[in-house]
């Protein structure tokens, strides 16, 4: 048997044939190794949708390896003898092969990095680690772009990217001379609703992924969440499938609703693509090319296309050199000393606030929300009632089919619940329940009245708004943004005060808002 010189480790948000790792395999010297391992989906508790999404997309990724003659080591989560976690059967596999070296494309978690690192040292084998180029901005290049500033701003950061990338620019100038079309991106559907959205890209389970699903079922049966709609793409071919339904059918109205919610319609007009992005079925570059085409061929607006490369070449890009430039002690970051529980209905739904209750339901069925439910209904909610924010961000973590902790941990622990006292935003995004009234019907059949911040029919989001401001109104002080804010808490009397107090405590305990 001829030696092996380098095993590959691809890991399951890494299904791209043309990742650095491969950079040079040699069919005759090489191999690939992958593994479904239990602690993957047991690190924090993942919901089945998730569990399902990870390892479907990695047995279809494992055919793409075999037609393309790649030698593949694959261990299967139901193989006799799973060691159960990857640095257990990596060393298990390497006992076996005695590659010469292992190589790796740079991972998307912390965690995950440091194992395979003390596996390699353990085995005295080199590891090559190599840049995911599937990013705009490399680690180093953004560690460069924030060396010396006082404070990182994600906007700062998109108009560097939008130049260097040459996207919807004109020589040195933004095409319609501005960077920036959020204020046109704020609409409400009204009474009438959302209308006729087209149906999203959906995927028929093949008999591989009806094959995870039963595994899941049986499994990972306690877990959170169901599979009955399960219908994300799950390969390279239906990622580009659902790419192309969203430029010609949602991408035009996608800017103009982005930020609207409508009860028991999870997808309108988004796109749905975050999940094949980061497991790299699709490339941001595809992505942000076929955006910038549909604007110029005049198939979608200027502030559509605008919205949607914000978040792929701007936040996506940010968020990622937020988490490597500080991890691994931004998991711990606590500014608003946050020590509540996270409510156990957050795994259930079961919450008689109706906004709380549509996103929960949906995010346990399908695995997805969209940003304006996770940042301003789940993500509100618990950072004003105080939830310890590593708990929200295990929340986060598990539910989500397209959560990878270098996206996810800044958009919940820095975006989410400003527990990094300011890092990735500018103040915390507090809002009342007003904020869901103006963006979806929800308040209309809800049994609590956004405009009372007391009383039994008090809107806990109203409450709980007020009782922020009361619990941080020093520190909010200093902050300029949040100025006319505190000021409207000065203009409470003290009794009002103690009855926020005391309504907010009755949230806590759970005696409001629970079924």
């Amino acid at each position: 048997m001829a030696e092996l010189r380098s095993l590959v480790v691809v890991l399951g948000d890494q299904l791209d044939l043309d990742a650095a790792a491969f950079d040079g395999f040699d069919a005759a010297l090489d191999a690939v190794w992958m593994a479904e391992v239990a602690e993957e989906s047991t690190a924090v508790w993942s919901s089945k949708p998730r569990i399902a999404m990870f390892l479907a997309a990695m047995r279809h990724f494992a055919l793409a390896l075999q037609a393309a003659a790649r030698p593949l080591h694959y261990t299967r989560l139901d193989a006799p003898g799973n060691h159960g976690s990857l640095a257990a059967q990596l060393h298990a596999d390497i006992e076996r092969l005695r590659p010469t070296r292992l190589l790796l494309t740079a991972p998307g978690d912390w965690r995950v990095l440091q194992a395979l690192k003390a596996v390699a040292q353990f085995q005295g084998l080199p590891l090559q680690i190599r840049e995911d180029r599937h990013f705009f901005v490399s680690v180093r290049e953004f560690a460069a772009h924030a060396k010396g500033r006082k404070a990182l701003r994600m906007e700062y950061f998109y108009r560097e990217q939008r130049r260097r990338q040459q996207v919807l620019m004109q020589g040195d100038e933004p095409i319609g001379g501005q960077w920036n079309f959020d204020a046109d991106n704020r609409e409400a559907f009204g009474a009438a609703g959302p209308g006729a959205v087209p149906p999203r890209a959906s995927f028929a389970p093949d008999a591989i992924t009806a094959e995870v699903i039963a595994l899941v079922e049986s499994r990972f049966a306690a877990h959170p969440g169901r599979l009955q709609s399960f219908a994300w793409p799950v390969t390279r071919a239906q990622a580009l499938q659902s790419l192309r339904a969203f430029i010609e059918q949602r991408l035009p109205m996608f800017g103009r609703y982005q930020d609207a919610i409508w009860p028991d319609d999870p997808w309108l007009y988004h796109s749905h693509l975050s999940a094949a992005l980061n497991l790299k079925l699709l490339n941001p570059r595809e992505v942000v090319a076929a955006a910038e085409t549909a604007y110029r061929e005049g198939h979608a607006p200027l502030a559509s296309v605008e919205g949607f490369i914000r978040q792929i070449l701007g936040w996506r890009e940010y968020v990622r050199g937020i988490y490597w430039t500080l991890m691994p002690e931004y998991l711990e970051r606590n500014a608003l000393d946050a020590r509540h529980d996270l409510p156990a209905w957050y795994w259930t739904g079961a919450t008689d606030m109706l906004c709380l209750r549509d996103a929960l339901m949906q995010t346990l069925e399908h695995g997805y929300a969209n940003h304006i439910q996770r940042l301003m209904v789940t993500g509100l909610y618990a950072l004003m009632l105080g939830v310890q924010p590593r708990q929200v961000h295990e929340w986060y973590l598990a539910v989500y089919v397209d959560a990878v902790e270098w996206v996810e941990l800044p958009n919940t622990l820095g975006m989410s619940q400003y527990a990094d006292g300011g890092v990735m935003a500018s103040k915390p995004y507090i809002a009342t329940g007003k904020y869901i009234q103006r963006m979806s019907p929800h308040c209309k059949s809800c049994r609590y009245d956004p405009a009372q911040r007391t009383g039994e029919r008090a809107c806990p989001f109203t409450t709980l708004y007020w009782d922020f401001l009361l619990r941080h109104e020093a520190m909010l002080a200093k902050n300029p943004r949040m100025s006319l804010q505190v000021k409207n808490v000065a203009r409470l009397s003290d009794p009002e005060k103690r009855a926020v107090s005391e309504r907010a405590a009755a949230i806590r305990s759970g005696e409001v808002g629970v079924t």
